[in-house]
């Protein structure tokens, strides 16, 4: 297959050969002389740590093909993408001499996408300033493993650790680990992910004068909004009686943009779903980034596969607003409703009032919803800690930072009261004039706060480029502790174009469709009309808003043979090596659904549907002050225990699901963690509005860390196996904040269709 802007390097691939004995000399260096310190210290049961043998083999990576991209690129930057591939028949063997334990690797392959940008272009030797290097997407990985099993059974490595370190992510999978060495490899991925891929990146300064942290961590090019809206003539997958009878399908849908990753919730026995989920995703290279989306059908043991779309988002930038159909490659039917906004960053504040209106900002909690602006936030670094509970000690520091419900937290740096960090982060912002950056510096190894502060936002919107970057005092600290850091606001803008009555699409959007050998094949974008009901022939087209409505042709791609294994498969993790049949590895351990940002809090599908029970109800009469009734719960918080104890005791005139009543239980999270793992549950009572539970449950948090933190409770009914009477019954979201947490008290709480304000009914 011949791509006419990919050429290829065989130069290069002579010049890698000759220099591969130093390459090898070099990476060498960096495994005794970085890596195996930094294993030693993450944990005392690694003290004995070492490297025995670092050989990467005879055979050289080479650089199968370089693109360099003209179009769409600034013009004092050059932008490179070189597909690289790595099959490798190293030998790397370390030991742990305190515990006689061996293990190492056999062989290595890895293949991908590496992008490099020389930027900024100047005027003087050596003409560019600084270069940068990162992979778009994760690469594909296949290594092979000798000795893992008994290395995991170290003691010390069951246990949960914050750290980076290579053994210590290995714990948090152990079981997993000791019976599939391959799921390892896509651990080793995440950590790949941490500092190569998107939008972390390698930058070496070839020139002093380079601001170097802007290089290492700028300022996305845009936000692309995901209207995740409905399908339709989706294949039926399920099948019963040993296939005799033909079933429908469960769908559910996997949004990838670069790195990002996101999972809309299953649709029980539909062949034309409607999720009509919201998520954002940060651009940050679109020259030669897709939107990429699958569906698949869930199942118990693997998920079937029931189409793709990759959509290039240089045209989506270009359009700003696309809201179409869209039919499904790789599949013999199936259609797509997706409506993408992109929206660009500005430092214009007296923009925000205008976007805060659109996204209704104004009339709900200050913490969920739409995005109004983006916070991006580059940790620098910290002087003067204290020494935390041991005194003349250093300690482990790391730094927690939250906006609402949303937290995020730097990599541990050892043994140190002056951490460098030099980290990014960003923080979607639902309403920045209520919202505040919440800052703690923690030391990990004692597990206590070494300082903190708090910044609101809305001391952004008055500054020059909505930008603060200083030392800024930490409260609760020593008397000189400081912690560096640069923030800036950016207002997210949907620009919209103005178009002529007559005006034509200047470009299609592009799909490129990824078929099992790997190969592109540049297709376009069949906009078609939602077909009716049972309706499986192509309907008219339906223009964008402002387009034209001449519809265009599509290149359709063959349907698989076979459908790919689902999320739950292994045979579909990065480490497969099947180009255009990979998952992210995030999903391969657990399949949970992210949550929707426009229907979590803000309107869910579940809300909706209370709320149309609600009106039911209430035909014509008026429903009491609890119209959902309540939930009793006591909360108290043990200091004893270093816990947060929650017991769940009755709930209340619930509504009725069906004629037999309801199936509640009690569901809770402590956010901002929605981890499965941070998820409690209550056993389920049947056929009652008035159950009682009495059950006792915790979650492992400090005092002053709880009190900084938000309950959610929702109530939801059961239903029982092939039911589709699920739902939310109630919800109700309790502040943590108060001082009389430690003496705990017992309530009686109005469950609300959202949690977060009494029920209007309109």
């Amino acid at each position: 297959v011949h791509f006419p802007d990919t050429e290829r390097a065989e130069w290069l691939n002579k010049t890698v050969k000759h220099m591969w004995p130093f390459i090898c000399q070099f990476i060498e260096k960096l495994f005794r002389e970085t890596i195996e310190p930094a294993v030693r210290g993450a944990n005392t049961h690694l003290s004995t740590f070492s490297f025995t043998k670092v050989d990467m083999g005879q055979q050289p990576l080479r650089v199968n093909g370089v693109k360099a991209y003209t179009e769409n690129v600034d013009k004092r930057q050059i932008i490179l993408d070189l597909q690289i591939s790595f099959v490798g028949n190293c030998e790397i063997d370390l030991e742990i001499k305190r515990y006689f334990c061996r293990a190492g690797v056999q062989s290595i392959q890895i293949h991908g996408t590496m992008r490099v940008i020389l930027e900024p272009l100047i005027g003087d030797m050596p003409l560019v300033g600084a270069l940068s290097i990162f992979f778009l997407r994760k690469p594909l990985l296949e290594i092979n493993w000798t000795g893992l099993t008994n290395l995991l059974d170290i003691p010390g490595l069951k246990k949960r650790s914050a750290a980076m370190g290579f053994w210590d992510i290995f714990s948090l999978f152990h079981v997993e680990l000791q019976v599939r060495s391959g799921l390892s490899d896509t651990i080793i991925l995440d950590i790949i992910s941490n500092y190569l891929v998107l939008p972390n990146r390698i930058t070496v300064p070839l020139v002093s004068e380079v601001q170097i942290a802007q290089l290492r961590f700028p300022i996305p090019k845009g936000v692309l909004r995901i209207h995740f809206i409905e399908a339709q003539d989706l294949q039926g997958k399920d099948t019963y009686l040993k296939g005799l009878v033909k079933g429908k399908s469960d769908p559910y849908g996997v949004i990838r943009v670069g790195n990002q990753v996101f999972q809309s919730k299953v649709i029980k026995e539909n062949l034309s779903p409607k999720w009509n989920e919201v998520y954002e995703a940060l651009v940050y290279e679109h020259p030669g980034q897709e939107l990429e989306i699958e569906l698949f059908d869930e199942d118990p043991d693997k998920d079937d596969f029931l189409g793709s779309l990759m959509i290039d988002l240089t045209e989506v930038e270009k359009e700003r607003l696309l809201d179409e159909w869209f039919t499904l490659d790789e599949v013999c039917r199936g259609k797509l409703h997706l409506k993408l906004e992109w929206l660009t960053l500005t430092t214009d504040a007296s923009t925000l009032d205008k976007v805060l209106t659109d996204i209704r900002a104004d009339k709900g909690q200050a913490n969920d919803g739409l995005s109004s602006s983006l916070l991006i936030l580059y940790l620098d670094s910290a002087r003067n800690l204290p020494s935390g509970k041991k005194i003349n000690s250093n300690p482990n520091p790391l730094v927690q930072m939250s906006v609402g419900h949303k937290a995020q937290e730097s990599k541990i740096r050892y043994k140190t009261n002056e951490p460098v960090w030099e980290e990014h982060f960003t923080f979607f912002i639902h309403n920045p004039k209520r919202q505040d950056l919440e800052v703690e510096v923690k030391d990990e190894q004692h597990q206590c706060s070494l300082g903190n502060l708090k910044i609101p936002l809305s001391q952004l919107l008055s500054r020059d480029d909505m930008t603060i970057n200083q030392r800024f005092q930490l409260s609760n600290s020593g008397p000189n502790s400081t912690l560096k850091m640069k923030i800036a606001l950016r207002v997210l803008h949907l620009e919209k174009q103005e178009r002529s009555p007559d005006h034509q699409h200047s470009a299609q959007v592009k799909r490129p469709s990824v078929s099992k050998e790997g190969r592109k094949i540049s297709v376009r974008s069949q906009r078609t009309a939602s077909p009716g009901a049972g309706d499986s022939s192509t309907a008219p087209s339906t223009p964008v808003p402002g387009g034209g409505d001449k519809p265009s042709a599509e290149e359709r791609a063959q349907p698989a043979e076979a459908s790919p294994p689902g999320l739950r498969g292994l045979g579909r993790s990065s480490s497969s090596l099947q180009v255009g049949a990979t998952c992210s590895p995030s999903h391969t351990f657990v399949k949970e659904p992210t949550p929707s940002i426009a229907s979590d809090i803000s309107l869910p599908v579940a809300t909706q549907e209370l709320r149309q029970r609600l009106r039911q109800l209430e035909n014509g009469t008026t429903l009491g002050q609890s119209p959902l009734g309540q939930v009793q719960l006591t909360i108290r918080h043990s200091s004893q225990r270093n816990k947060l104890v929650v017991v769940v005791h009755a709930c209340r005139n619930l509504i009725a699901f069906s004629e037999d009543g309801s199936d509640p239980y009690v569901r809770m999270y402590l956010l901002p963690d929605k981890r499965r793992s941070g998820r409690r549950k209550t056993h389920v009572s049947k056929k009652t509005l008035n159950p009682v539970f009495d059950q006792s449950f915790d979650f492992s948090v400090s005092l002053p860390e709880v009190q900084r933190r938000t309950l959610d409770v929702a109530v939801k009914n059961s239903g029982g196996f092939l039911s589709k009477d699920k739902g939310l019954l109630g919800k109700v979201l309790v502040g943590l904040a108060s001082e009389e947490l430690a003496k705990g008290w017992t309530q009686w709480y109005d469950l609300t269709e959202d949690g977060t304000r009494p029920h209007m009914v309109t």
